[in-house]
């Protein structure tokens, strides 16, 4: 039985997801949480991890911890990328199913589904088709994930789940222009062209494509729901449903920072994939639903993060 006295390990606490999993959960009145940085543990060792868990003893196992990073780094370190997160990611569930925890919940992305995926994107759609090449390690890495997952669902009955998000915002982001996703590249952006009285914002592409995203506390209220109910399947897609271009996105992020100057297209640039909308019905049916408005979610984003830095 699931209770505000469970025990719950989060591994990758320290990461955006995993911060606001703790958060949340301690505003919920969850109090016995666990968390361990990476100098304290090294998840790609089985026996360092299987020690851990052993010695905590914890109810409920949420995995939020990856290596993840951008194309560059995705290209650059193909090895490691597919090595280091099924190392982290086999050894919590092996040790997680070994000693008989009660819940796990694995946290992927949407970038294990295929390239061409039909839109909007339903879960049966994976290994439908070939990955994007640019972030088809991690993937890869991921996939392997899902399907331990539901293996030990289909052949154990263990209470485990894989949750999919959607493009996720929100504390704790990354916003190194060279390895950053689109949303918070634009704010850092525009921040610093209104700091550095810049008159243009330059931005690849047309600003035609289209985009979905969700707040990563949106996320944690998903990640708690799944730990407080049991779950019909082994996979649910994590998303808002709502679709914005990159071009609206922009105005957006410039009349919240406020910047008075003008947006430029770079049309030499790639636009990259013109689509990209997940299918979430299945998870919204159990009874759970995004709250945060995107305007509301970036607005208190840009003020957490630029204006109170500055």
């Amino acid at each position: 039985m699931i209770n505000h006295n469970s025990k719950i390990y989060i591994a990758g606490h320290n990461g955006m997801v995993g911060s606001a999993c703790w958060r949340l959960l301690k505003k919920k009145g969850y109090n016995n949480l666990v968390g361990f940085s990476s100098n304290q543990i090294d998840l790609r060792n089985f026996n360092d991890v299987f020690n851990l868990i052993k010695k905590e003893n914890p109810d409920i196992i949420i995995d939020a911890a990856a290596r993840v990073g951008g194309i560059m780094a995705n290209s650059t370190y193909p090895y490691e990328f597919l090595m280091d997160n099924m190392l982290i990611q086999n050894n919590l569930i092996k040790s997680a199913y070994d000693l008989n925890i009660k819940k796990f919940i694995f946290l992927g992305s949407s970038c294990i589904y295929p390239k061409m995926a039909a839109q909007p994107i339903l879960e049966e759609y994976l290994m439908t088709g070939s990955l994007e090449e640019t972030n088809q390690w991690y993937a890869i890495a991921k996939i392997t994930g899902v399907k331990l997952i539901e293996a030990l669902r289909q052949q154990y009955n263990r209470d485990y789940v894989s949750l999919m998000p959607t493009n996720l915002y929100g504390p704790g982001d990354n916003y190194d222009l060279e390895t950053s996703h689109v949303l918070p590249a634009l704010l850092q952006k525009f921040h610093d062209a209104k700091i550095n009285n810049k008159n243009e914002v330059v931005l690849w592409g047309s600003g035609k494509p289209l985009r979905e995203f969700l707040h990563v506390d949106d996320l944690a209220f998903a990640v708690i729901f799944a730990i407080e109910n049991k779950l019909s399947d082994s996979f649910y897609n994590i998303g808002s449903e709502k679709e914005i271009t990159i071009r609206d996105l922009a105005n957006i992020v410039k009349q919240i920072v406020n910047f008075e100057g003008k947006i430029k297209w770079d049309l030499t640039k790639p636009d990259g994939t013109m689509r990209k909308l997940i299918d979430s019905k299945k998870f919204m049916q159990t009874g759970w639903q995004p709250s945060i408005e995107l305007i509301d979610g970036i607005s208190k984003v840009y003020n957490d993060q630029f204006k109170r830095s500055s």
